[in-house]
């Protein structure tokens, strides 16, 4: 089975594939909480004939859906998790749903239903003949980045030969840059109440312990890395001014291009919570939520993806698609837009393209590889999987361009025209996938660089050994 053919069969597959991701897309549920979501994706590969093992990593709505067997071993990664807050109407103006609800802001919906859709074609290569196992793997809570780590603990990626995966975006590119470490961390203090007025000298702040902790971090910030960002929000600063306040939270994310770098600005930061416990006579408690490592990208992979993305061509936007994403883009800071076209390099993409994108609001062809040894400032748990395998993603043009992930504009375009880069990244991954079962030397090329980076270092989660799955904040998180 040839290329062509597994992009047929996605093609074949094209109306259920658009109707799995408008499913999730007019259902979306919160990390940790995407029952019916992990449902509607599990069911066509398991009736298809995939094994399937559910409840994997101790979650609930994380599973692994298995077709063939021996090696190589090939998985292909899917997210179905929402946004809180980012219900939206496919409309170009901000129009929720439901108010208050959550909705597809990041692509989810899209970005496990290409996956699914990839496994399928690849099933019916394995099926015509084709030596190997794919494997793909159901990742819950994505955006608090959990679901991928607590996977990686229980080693489930440990015996791949590669890992594959994707995300929306506003333009198509492999990615060869990397994604910082991050830690969340959740610090509660617990002091005495009393009368503020009446009777202060009985009381002990909680809240004051949290703002010299805070204080504090300002003070830190001088002496921290140019790459490292540390940011906060208070979640509990008492209830009344003339009370002084029990308890109070303070959540913390703390992120660094390494692993090793967030390990050390924790350290600090904890003894800083020390520190104002002390000054406040109050007691506190720490609670670990969950950390990542950084991406570890790996350019034999991304090659694949590049040369795929090529042989798949411009995805097949509509004039209607393009006019309602112009409505989307205008709707954006223009500076936005420009800051993001001038990002790319004029040798990837010439002045002369910028100017017809600027016209178009779509861009649908591929590019090359441009992010070559940036960081960017968020963070994924497709991080962990690269430390535990040979891991490449690459972005797909579902966007306007200028649109920020997180955003309604997103959410519109994911329940709309969307679609269609859904179907070129489900082409995109199973054409890799395909490359590889049938090339062996490239895969290993990639084990040799992903060997190279990880310097025969094995994997070793940031979770605690007997941590539970965090369901209590997913409605406050939200941004990787």
């Amino acid at each position: 089975m040839d290329h062509a053919s597994v992009f047929e069969a996605i093609d074949t597959e094209r109306d259920r594939l658009v109707d799995l991701a408008t499913r999730l897309w007019e259902s979306p549920e919160l990390g940790l909480h995407e029952h019916e979501s992990a449902r509607t994706l599990v069911e066509p590969l398991a009736d298809a004939g995939f094994e399937t093992e559910r409840g994997v990593g101790g979650i609930e709505t994380a599973f692994v859906a298995s077709y063939g067997e021996g090696e190589p071993r090939i998985g292909i990664l899917g997210e179905y998790d929402a946004l809180p807050g980012l219900s939206q109407a496919v409309s170009a103006e901000r129009e929720p749903v439901e108010t208050g609800a959550p909705g597809h802001g990041c692509g989810h919906n899209l970005f496990g239903t290409a996956g699914v859709g990839a496994a399928l074609a690849l099933k019916e290569a394995i099926d015509s003949g084709l030596p190997g196992e794919i494997r793909f793997y159901g990742c819950p809570a994505e955006e608090i980045l959990y679901g991928k780590v607590a996977m990686a603990r229980e080693g489930v990626f440990d015996d791949l030969d590669a890992a594959l995966t994707w995300h929306p975006g506003d333009l198509s590119a492999p990615q060869l840059g990397s994604h910082t470490a991050l830690d969340s961390v959740q610090f509660t203090f617990e002091g005495v109440s009393a009368h503020a007025a009446a009777s202060p000298e009985s009381g002990r702040s909680a809240l004051d312990a949290v703002s010299l902790l805070n204080t504090g971090v300002e003070y830190m910030r001088e002496h921290v890395p140019d790459d490292a960002r540390i940011h906060y929000s208070i979640t509990d600063g008492g209830a009344a001014p003339n009370v002084v306040p029990p308890t109070a939270t303070v959540w913390y994310y703390v992120r660094a291009p390494s692993r090793d770098e967030v390990d050390r600005l924790s350290a600090w930061l904890t003894d800083i919570t020390e520190g104002a416990a002390l000054m406040t006579q109050t007691e506190v408690q720490k609670r670990y939520v969950t950390g990542c490592h950084e991406t570890l990208p790996n350019a034999v992979l991304a090659g694949v993806l590049g040369d795929v993305m090529d042989a798949v061509g411009p995805i097949s936007y509509t004039d209607a698609d393009r006019e309602f994403a112009a409505d989307l883009q205008a709707t954006l800071d223009p500076e936005r837009v420009e800051t993001r076209l001038e990002s790319v390099p004029d040798d990837t993409l010439p002045a002369a393209r910028k100017d017809e994108i600027r016209s178009q609001a779509l861009y649908d062809e591929p590019l090359d590889a441009y992010d070559a040894g940036t960081v960017t400032g968020g963070s994924t748990d497709v991080g962990d999987v690269s430390h535990c395998c040979p891991t490449a993603q690459f972005r797909a043009a579902t966007w306007p361009v200028g649109t920020p992930p997180h955003s309604w504009q997103a959410v519109a375009a994911n329940g709309d025209f969307a679609t269609e880069g859904m179907i070129f990244a489900a082409k995109t991954l199973a054409g890799a996938a395909l490359t590889l079962f049938d090339d062996p030397e490239t895969l290993d090329r990639a084990r040799e660089e992903f060997e190279a980076e990880t310097d025969g270092e094995t994997y070793e989660s940031p979770l605690p050994a007997a941590h539970e799955p965090p369901t209590d904040v997913t409605e406050r998180a939200g941004a990787d």
